[in-house]
């Protein structure tokens, strides 16, 4: 079995560079080109056309449509389940280095797309430039790190030994399977969700986001660029209600992997629990739901370090990340400070359209999230004191602008619950055990992070604070696969660790043998 090299991320392109630059304005250009066109859905083996199209819009300027997919029915939606469960016991036993070599074969395809890719995250998904880079840049590391470990797994260290036996354990497939992507990261998770269920010898159906089916459909072509087989994928447009639902409940659908919202994801967990007649399995759910995450900061943190760290973890991407820092919990001696060095770095972040590189932020997804995050706002007025975000300029439909609010209880609202948009909540702590038990006071626990230069600190938040991914004296965002396995505790989810080493397992069983000699 040949040996793939040691991995190693993905580097970023760097856009300082004229050729870089022009290059990616090429890209925006021949994206844009692309405008207005319309997606079939790819189900069991063949494009469907249903004559029910939706609108994806670019969130920088909202009258612009990226792309026109169809829209799946209930009937395609079972379709496509009862086809990937036909179509797994061939896929189930290809070799896994087959598998592998074709992850290494959509990397290689992304990597040469990338500032394509770069382009279609700046126009559906909102992205700027840096933040789509570091996207594609993980949706490559994905395909390449799972390549490498379910050839790893494929090879998996002997048992002991009996006298008179030989003893293994082998890994085998789940079956057909559920992929459902959130919309602010709609490649790179939707990507690594995908390819590992297909390198683990599993058939899927993906149904991605209704705000970024575009880049789902390009994803789609990658895989059968790449050589996956035309029913070993089927891609499923449509809501959740009227596509998601049978897809979770289907009798033959034996494991859902979603990304999303809390609520959402715990409506899946309860459809997928139920029994349905006919079926022979507990479903399996593997689920990453959201986070209310804080940075810590101590009064022997490097300040303009804490304050740069939370500013990029608050307001990257408009504050539309899982793993986003919406609460800055600061020890009372350095909070005056703190706030001051905050409010001017923050009334320094430009707001406008996501293509143009004077921006740090662009627009948030949606006009439906822009009016759930104003709404917050409003709450926030009335629950702390506003530091920053009344007189920021909000041109464009979608438009938010990054928002700080002080002297915030724990009790808040704006403390407790996830606003998914750049506002930031800070609160006053007492001291250090202070801090971590107001960290630790949500029912979430995806990211978080300490700013403090004292050891024994830093040991007590690695046992105390209860996070799936703490970060010392950096941000809470930007987890690399590989070196930050991903996924969180309590309502965050089911702690899959995405990009990390026991994440094939999610979507593999084990099987012990014992054969007598």
């Amino acid at each position: 079995m040949p040996v793939l090299s040691a991995f190693v991320n993905e580097p970023y392109s760097d856009f300082s560079k004229p050729h870089v630059w022009s290059a990616a304005e090429a890209a925006l250009r021949t994206v844009r080109a692309e405008f207005d066109r319309e997606y079939p859905l790819w189900i069991a083996g063949t494009a469907h056309r249903t004559g029910d199209i939706s609108a994806s819009a670019n969130p920088s300027y909202p009258d612009e449509v990226v792309g026109r997919p169809h829209k799946a029915t209930a009937e395609l939606a079972a379709l496509a389940i009862e086809d990937a469960y036909a179509y797994f016991p061939e896929w189930r036993h290809t070799s896994p280095q087959y598998r592998a070599d074709l992850l290494i074969r959509v990397a290689a395809i992304l990597r040469e797309r990338k500032l394509e890719f770069d382009a279609w995250l700046v126009v559906e998904a909102g992205k700027t430039w840096p933040e789509a880079e570091a996207e594609i840049a993980e949706a490559i590391d994905f395909c390449e790190y799972y390549a490498r470990e379910m050839l790893r797994l494929a090879d998996p260290p002997p048992l002991v030994q009996l006298p008179g036996e030989h003893d293994e354990m082998v890994y085998l497939p789940l079956g057909a399977g559920v992929i459902i992507p959130p919309w602010n990261f709609p490649l790179a998770i939707l990507a690594g969700m995908t390819v590992a269920a297909l390198v683990a010898g599993n058939t899927v159906v993906i149904k991605p986001s209704s705000e970024t089916p575009v880049i789902a459909h390009k994803f789609a072509e990658i895989l059968r660029e790449a050589g996956f087989p035309p029913r070993s994928f089927s891609l499923c447009v449509g809501s959740g209600s009227v596509v998601g639902d049978v897809l979770v409940e289907h009798v033959k659908t034996r494991f859902i992997s979603f990304t999303g919202s809390r609520d959402v994801g715990l409506r899946i967990n309860e459809l997928a629990a139920k029994h349905r007649a006919g079926q022979i399995w507990i479903k399996r759910v593997i689920a990453e739901m959201g986070g209310k995450d804080a940075i810590v900061v101590d009064r022997e943190a490097d300040l303009e370090s804490a304050v740069a760290g939370v500013t990029q973890s608050a307001f990257g991407y408009s504050g539309q990340k899982c793993s986003a820092c919406s609460r800055a919990i600061v020890d009372e001696a350095v909070y005056d400070s703190f706030l001051e060095m905050l409010r001017a770095r923050v009334e320094r972040i430009t707001v406008g359209p996501a293509h143009d590189r004077a921006n740090f932020m662009g627009p948030v997804i949606s006009a439906s999230a822009k009016k759930t995050i104003t709404q917050y706002v409003e709450v926030g007025k009335g629950e702390a004191r506003m530091l920053v975000g009344e007189n920021k300029a909000t041109d464009g439909t979608y438009f938010v602008p990054p928002t700080v609010f002080a002297d915030v209880a724990s009790t808040a609202r704006i403390f407790q619950e996830e606003i998914f948009g750049p506002v930031l909540a800070v609160t006053k702590a007492r001291d250090f055990e202070h801090a971590i038990e107001l960290a630790n006071a949500t029912v979430y626990g995806l990211t978080g992070a300490v700013y403090t230069r004292n050891p024994v600190k830093i040991s007590r938040a690695k046992q105390d604070f209860f996070v799936g991914n703490l970060y010392i004296n950096r941000k809470c965002t930007g987890a690399m696969v590989g070196a930050h396995p991903f996924g969180g505790f309590n309502m965050s989810g089911t702690d899959s660790k995405a990009g990390g080493p026991d994440y094939l397992l999610q979507f593999l069983q084990a099987k012990a043998i014992g054969e007598k000699r």
